[in-house]
């Protein structure tokens, strides 16, 4: 008996070893995509070319290391349009990770989630809550002066019943703009 169940889950091991060899090359590629329709979508800019990747390491308040991934952005004749920041924080539910567009002044350009694990309707609303016209706006806006939610002296509306939430994006897109300000200048 004990053999038979080796014999079954070694079998069951290669199975899925070779299915995940399979469906690597595809998920990466969509990943892929999804950056690069995120980009064009918080640059607001459809013919676009990334200049340059960077990648920033910064200490947070508690001293931990994070690591940004900035993407120097150009439109088709050369022009410096700005960057497109990956930034990482933790929300209620697990990592939120956004993408932030900021001009050559730093403003808000626009934002898209890539990935989060916040609650369904509720915390998950951050992907439209913070976008132009909505109740917590954001775009335009500067974080030279860091972005804070309204309940904590702020100017941004916290999504109902989420502030957790509100706090831990509002944070990812400061921490963003800090990361974009330290990125090497290149001549």
């Amino acid at each position: 008996m004990v053999l038979v169940l080796t014999l079954v889950a070694v079998i069951m091991g290669g199975v899925l070893a070779y299915v995940n060899y399979l469906t690597e090359g595809p998920i990466n590629e969509q990943k892929e995509k999804a950056l690069a329709d995120g980009i064009k979508t918080v640059m607001c800019v459809q013919d676009l070319k990334v200049a340059s990747t960077d990648e920033v390491r910064q200490n947070d308040a508690k001293g931990k290391e994070m690591v940004f991934t900035i993407y120097q952005i150009q439109d088709a004749q050369g022009q410096e349009l700005g960057a497109a920041v990956e930034s990482t924080t933790g929300g209620f539910g697990g990592d939120l990770k956004i993408l932030v567009g900021f001009d050559p002044e730093g403003n808000i350009l626009g934002y898209t989630l890539l990935e989060h694990a916040e609650t369904p309707g509720l915390g998950a609303k951050a992907d439209k809550w913070f976008q132009k016209g909505q109740k917590g706006d954001i775009i335009g806006k500067n974080p030279a002066e860091p972005l804070v939610v309204s309940k904590d002296g702020g100017q941004v509306d916290a999504i109902t019943a989420s502030t957790i939430t509100s706090r831990a994006f509002l944070l990812a897109v400061n921490n963003a703009y800090k990361a974009y300000q330290a990125t090497p200048v290149e001549e």
